[in-house]
């Protein structure tokens, strides 16, 4: 197996030393663009580095948009997640297992908007109800994921994209207040209409 390494900008607009997200595993960055022979064709291969979970991913540069993977998103981007999580939670009334089904695939959709609903609908302020374990691990990877791209693309730590992420978050109403409650009322009511129609 011969392997050539290239440290150049690559056709596909993707470039060593570049950070990208990847659909499964966030933010990675190619460290690599090297050329395989397997089965007596040579294969184009993205090296990717995930410092974080210690991982090396190697992606076809052919099927790299396919596969999802993308460059970081634009300041302004970031600044709609984050416009995201201060709005109030919206949970759908279906059972645990299905929700949970849809966080984890917004999750892995690499999409940050996607992921900072996720934050949002799953943030547990600290004078609110515990949360279930598997919901605190959705959250968790919802934020990490959220973070490890604002910090990538804001030039800061991960620790400051975590603060600046719970900053936002904080500006959410407040869950479990009196005006909350009266809309959630007035939520099931609509639903149970809907469910008599």
């Amino acid at each position: 197996m011969a392997t050539q390494q290239k440290k150049v900008a690559h056709k596909s607009g993707f470039k060593t030393g570049e950070f990208i997200v990847y659909p499964a595993h966030g933010v990675g960055q190619i460290v690599n663009i090297e050329s395989q022979e397997v089965a007596g064709h040579s294969l184009e291969l993205f090296v990717i580095d995930f410092q974080k979970d210690k991982m090396r991913l190697k992606v076809p540069v052919a099927k790299a948009t396919s596969s999802g993977m993308r460059k970081l998103s634009e300041e302004d981007y970031v600044e709609r997640a984050l416009k995201i999580v201060q709005g109030k939670a919206r949970v759908k009334r279906t059972m645990w297992s299905r929700r949970a089904q849809e966080y984890d695939a917004k999750i892995n959709s690499g999409d940050l908007i996607l992921i900072s609903e996720v934050v949002r609908d799953l943030y547990r302020a600290d004078n609110q109800p515990e949360q279930s374990y598997s919901e605190r691990q959705l959250f968790e990877a919802a934020l990490d994921r959220m973070a490890r791209e604002i910090a990538a693309v804001n030039a800061l730590s991960e620790t400051e994209a975590v603060r600046l992420i719970e900053v936002n978050l904080a500006k959410a109403p407040r869950r479990g207040s009196k005006a909350d409650a009266d809309g959630e009322d007035a939520d099931k009511d609509e639903n149970e209409k809907e469910e008599a129609a």
